[in-house]
């Protein structure tokens, strides 16, 4: 598919003419509309209600605004031409909308699962939030946003109260192969071949009769045939108020699935859906809420809507999800209005994803130790628009949005951990590594330093690694950032400075061990692996029509992924470091690797890091013949720890990264952690002194 022809050959008058100026949202059903959280009042702004339903549209697939949506042509139209779908939907709004801050904050949920709350508000999970529990601390309730998910991924199956798109079918028979990695959790005799509560392309007769299924340990490893007679795929249709839900495909191998070994299933598959109508059900949801169209939307005042501007927050697979929809000019509504004015991409590292091709399949990602194969890490990396001297394009992720001129403001945050699971370094640096790119005005950046893709709970217990993951918590400057967001579109505000390390200051460097000068810790294995993508031809048909006609696809050469460097403790530079790492009583490293002697020994565990305890006193330092000075040398009481902290937290706010509610947790969550240990070191210090006297 051409995506430049959109932009360049279509004029605005010859839509206009065309189209009526209005998002394709025909009506909103609500069939729930209740008080939230018990009818908790949130400061000035009162109650939230919460609003549940159904949305419906009618997609034109002739306007220039749905071109770029693969397949759309091949859908079946009602009588007025249109393509018709459905999503589920969920609102939480003020009960008086008249107190709420005018912004929306758009939750783009993760495979169906809502991430905002428990990102924002510290609340506890679930996806149909009706507790205080469930609300948290009510951090966004008490700012005053209008929250908002629905369903935009036509794969999951129904259940737990996922939110659920009903995407288009394709008109026409369709076949194509379509391959499933599958790297188990545990031992086993039968799984699914996409994710847990994901459905699949339904086999043809002929693809359950030639499907082949091959073995490896490692990605690196060849791929060795399985006979055919010795597995089975299960094909279970599932009961579900969508007309194109995907049915449950599982394999059967009595011989037994191993655990973290990798399985790669490739079959002949039919009935495709337009998967990528996921981005329009999203963009017109959006569209439709902020102008105040579709038949009983639940968020108007006498008539008029109430939301000023739009944000949007996504999670790993829903930040890359963003990241694309902005990449296909989705931004921008059938009117050629701008949807969201600002985004939030997190934890999404460079990737976008297996959103919009013929079979796509949203889950798919792309690891280190699996997932090699699949459309999410590919150019463009970067925001930017640059040269690809692998694939010869040139463009960047905002192109087509900054041409119509929809571009959002952007702030792409992610955990350090992206540079070594997610090839992070590759949305801010050219493909092969060699230079920083210059960041467009409407974008930052911020590197949580010293963190992993989802903060662990505080343990020192390794699993299945050989480190214990890694505690340190992102969470309060996403507070921050949001409502500098909100600014920033509201007022014009300018956000803080972004934080990120470059090859320009030298932060950003090879992922050696020489390269980062990360410290020889004794016990500590360095990583030998990382996650590096490679330009994947997926054939001829792929650039211009989203069709894969190669499986596995061939890689074609590699870009070249780099990490910060990292101080003498092993804790990262050049990053915005969560408060404390920057006041560290540990190495809070950006990777962790699995056991030695385990499944997959010695790859990387994926998106986590490590937390590696400095030792407690000199002598014991000294014992181990660690470099790290210990916490005795580094503060000698908590009293001086806390105080140190305290600081740090300070400057941040100051900066405005931190906000100053939020300080107290953070100290009172350190103080928590770090007393025991000061304990040992004061009980050790007693005995040392007792001993002498005797």
């Amino acid at each position: 598919m051409n995506r430049k022809i959109q932009i360049l050959t279509i004029t605005l008058i010859s839509w206009l003419l065309a189209s009526p100026l209005a998002a394709e949202l025909t009506r909103f059903e609500i069939t729930t509309r209740e008080p939230f959280a018990d009818g908790q009042k949130y400061g000035t702004v009162g109650e939230y209600e919460r609003i549940k339903g159904r949305v419906y549209y009618a997609l034109d697939p002739k306007l220039p605004q749905n071109q770029n949506v693969v397949d759309l042509k091949l859908a079946p139209r009602n009588k007025a031409g249109r393509v018709e779908l459905a999503a589920d939907v969920l609102i939480l709004a003020p009960k008086d909308l008249s107190k709420g801050n005018g912004a929306l904050l758009y939750d783009v949920n993760n495979r169906g699962n809502l991430t905002a709350l428990r990102m924002f508000n510290f609340a506890s999970g679930g996806n149909d939030p009706q507790t205080q529990k469930q609300a948290g601390d009510g951090f966004l309730m008490r700012e005053g946003f209008t929250y908002v998910s629905s369903g935009w991924d036509g794969e999951l199956l129904p259940g737990n109260n996922r939110l659920r798109l009903a995407p288009p079918a394709i008109q026409q028979p369709i076949t194509g192969k379509v391959r499933c990695e599958i790297v188990p959790s545990k031992d086993t005799t039968r799984t699914v071949v996409n994710w847990g509560n994901h459905g699949s392309y339904r086999p043809t007769a002929q693809g359950l009769q030639q499907a082949t299924l091959t073995h490896r340990l490692l990605a690196s490893h060849p791929r060795v045939p399985i006979p055919c007679s010795e597995w089975k795929l299960h094909v279970t249709e599932i009961d579900s108020d969508s007309p194109t839900q995907l049915p449950k495909v599982e394999l059967e191998y009595p011989a037994g699935l191993k655990k973290l070994q990798i399985y790669e299933l490739i079959y002949e598959a039919q009935d495709p859906v337009v998967m990528g109508t996921g981005f329009t059900a999203v963009r017109d949801l959006v569209s439709a809420l902020k102008q105040g169209t579709g038949d009983g939307n639940p968020l108007l005042v006498e008539g008029k809507p109430v939301i000023e501007r739009a944000h949007s927050f996504g999670v790993s697979q829903s930040g890359r999800f963003l990241r694309e929809m902005m990449y296909w000019g989705f931004n921008e509504d059938e009117a050629g209005r701008k949807v969201f004015e600002g985004i939030i991409p997190h934890v999404s590292g460079s990737g976008m994803g297996s959103f919009n091709h013929r079979f796509a399949q949203p889950t798919r990602h792309a690891g280190q130790h699996d997932h090699h194969d699949y459309p999410p890490d590919r150019f463009p990396f970067a925001y930017t628009a640059q040269k690809d001297p692998l694939s010869g394009l040139n463009e960047g992720i905002l192109t087509l949005s900054q041409t119509s001129g929809t571009a959002p403001l952007v702030m792409h945050t992610q955990s350090s951990s992206e540079y070594w699971n997610r090839s992070g370094s590759l949305s801010h640096t050219d493909p092969l590594g060699t230079t920083d790119v210059a960041l467009p005005e409407n974008v930052r950046f911020y590197i949580f330093g010293g963190t992993q893709h989802g903060p662990s709970r505080f343990t020192t217990s390794i699993g299945d690694g050989q480190t214990a993951p890694n505690p340190a918590d992102y969470k309060p400057f996403l507070r921050a950032l949001l409502l500098s967001l909100d600014n920033w579109a509201k007022e014009g505000t300018v956000p803080p400075a972004s934080v990120y390390p470059t090859i320009r200051e030298g932060t950003l460097v090879s992922w050696t061990q020489n390269a980062t000068g990360f410290p020889q810790i004794p016990g500590i294995r360095y990583p030998g692996v990382i996650q590096q993508p490679s330009y994947l031809d997926f054939g001829p048909r792929w650039q211009k029509q989203r069709i894969v006609d190669l499986q596995p696809p061939l890689p074609r050469g590699d870009y070249r992924v780099l990490v910060p460097r990292s101080g003498p403790d092993g804790n990262d530079l050049g990053c915005l470091s969560a408060p404390e790492v920057a006041v560290p009583v540990a190495t809070y490293a950006s990777w962790r690797l699995r056991g030695e002697n385990g499944p997959a020994a010695n790859q990387l565990y994926s998106l986590s890091g490590s937390y590696i305890p400095f030792p407690l006193t000199k002598a014991e330092r000294e014992q181990l013949g660690d470099p790290r000075p210990s916490l005795e040398e580094r503060y000698g009481t908590l009293e001086a720890y806390l105080e140190q902290l305290a600081a740090q937290c300070e400057a941040y706010e100051k900066a405005g990264y931190l906000l100053q509610a939020d300080r107290e947790r953070i100290l009172q969550t350190q103080r928590d952690r770090v007393a025991p240990l000061f304990e040992k070191i004061n009980a050790g210090a007693k005995a040392g002194s007792s001993e002498q006297g005797n």
